[in-house]
């Protein structure tokens, strides 16, 4: 299932969003307050749905769409002025106030779609990188997205695909422990 973030003007608007989504079998992956803390988020994520909420956000959705398209989904639920003010194509726009069914069905469309255009490692690539995940998690005490994002980063430093980091880090753990 795709990663919800959301990132909300106040703290009411995104425990509310994250009360709605989870009362409908979503999990949130995150809230965040700020742009730093959004974007570090974001980081952390492969991919996911970005849900802005309150405020003036528009400009904001434009920038992350920008930066974060290719991956992500983004929806922006704003008063119509700062929907006005967004111009990224392929952000998702709710007028406030709306219904709680239309978010919630806003977020269903977002999760198909995203589903539908990720291109999918196949399967036993999966689990090899599940694996170095847990490897990770275990041998430094650390999160599944931290793992996550410790391949992800080794892989693009070195040039690799994020599979054959997750190899080398399982033979080279198997040889050290023989």
């Amino acid at each position: 299932m795709a990663r919800i973030v959301i990132i909300g003007a106040t703290e009411t608007s995104r425990m509310q969003l994250s009360r709605l989504l989870a009362s409908s079998g979503y999990t949130v992956f995150r809230t965040c307050a700020s742009d730093s803390a959004f974007r570090r988020t974001l980081s952390e994520c492969e991919d996911g749905i970005v849900i802005l909420c309150g405020g003036m956000l528009g400009s904001l959705a434009d920038e992350l769409w920008a930066d974060f398209h290719g991956s992500f989904r983004f929806l922006l639920i704003a008063r119509p002025e700062a929907l006005a003010s967004c111009e990224a194509p392929e952000v998702f726009k709710l007028a406030y106030p709306c219904s709680g069914n239309a978010v919630v069905g806003a977020v269903e469309m977002l999760t198909q779609l995203h589903t539908m255009h990720l291109p999918r490692r196949p399967a036993e690539d999966r689990t090899v990188i599940e694996q170095a995940k847990r490897l990770l998690m275990d041998r430094d005490g650390i999160s599944e997205p931290t793992a996550h994002r410790r391949m992800q980063q080794q892989a693009m430093r070195s040039h690799m695909k994020m599979t054959d980091v997750a190899e080398a880090l399982l033979k080279n753990t198997a040889r050290t422990e023989e």
